[in-house]
């Protein structure tokens, strides 16, 4: 990835430093990430929003006011993850890795694939 920003579930405070939720949608923050020329341009945070029943697309709406071009999940639901290709927010996929500044690496790089429709998690609880 050689521009844009980068959205990174995270557990309490975020940053790059930090470590990642399991699933986007019970995330405390989002971390995000600017890119430019391929390097780290800066970092800052967002809280998520209340997950309330049927509010998927809370989070969905939350990085498209925030123009996020890309978000790493360790899991996503089928509503949601149709919801951010809609908005043009590619999903890439990495579930083994429980900090940010890795797997922001591994996308910038080239490292990581978009997540497939055989990935998603059936929702509804968990991480």
């Amino acid at each position: 990835m050689e521009k844009g920003r980068i959205a990174i579930p995270s557990m309490e405070q975020g940053g790059l430093d930090g470590k990642r939720a399991g699933h986007f949608g019970h995330c405390d923050t989002f971390t995000l990430v600017d890119v430019k020329d391929g390097v780290i341009e800066k970092i800052s945070t967002i809280a998520n929003q209340d997950h309330v029943q049927g509010g998927c697309m809370v989070p969905v709406n939350l990085l498209a006011e925030n123009q996020v071009n890309a978000l790493i999940v360790g899991g996503i639901g089928m509503r949601p993850l149709m919801g951010f290709r809609q908005a043009g927010i590619d999903v890439y996929h990495d579930d083994q890795r429980q900090e940010i500044r890795p797997v922001v690496e591994d996308l910038i790089s080239g490292r990581l694939a978009m997540i497939a429709d055989n990935q998603v998690c059936g929702g509804g609880g968990g991480q």
